[in-house]
């Protein structure tokens, strides 16, 4: 089964369901909070992960990751987790200013 691990959440383990759904998707049907400030609408960078392996196995970059990559809002190894959709195994990050201050972080 291909599934969603969060290094810094414990190596936390989501299970890919839905081929079609964006990674938030995924992590809010299990019940993890992500940050998403606009409402998961591609309107903000709040969600975004850092992508450490797997990358290749999301969708392509959308218009609207690639409006804040040229912004310089979004780096090249992180992409919007409510824009992404996930096809194989994915390891992701919490970036140090997306954490959430009730979450307990493995870094």
């Amino acid at each position: 089964m291909v599934k969603i691990v969060i290094e810094n959440l414990g190596q936390k383990e989501v299970p890919v369901t839905r081929p079609d759904w964006p990674v938030l998707r995924h992590l809010q049907e299990h019940q993890i909070d992500w940050m998403h400030a606009c409402g998961a609408k591609g309107r903000c960078t709040t969600c975004r992960m850092k992508v450490l392996q797997g990358g290749d196995s999301l969708g392509p970059v959308t218009p609207a990751e690639q409006k804040y990559r040229k912004a310089g809002l979004l780096r090249e190894d992180e992409r919007l987790a409510c824009q992404a959709v996930v096809t194989a195994n994915l390891v992701i990050r919490v970036p140090d200013d997306s954490k959430l201050p009730h979450l307990n972080y493995t870094d």
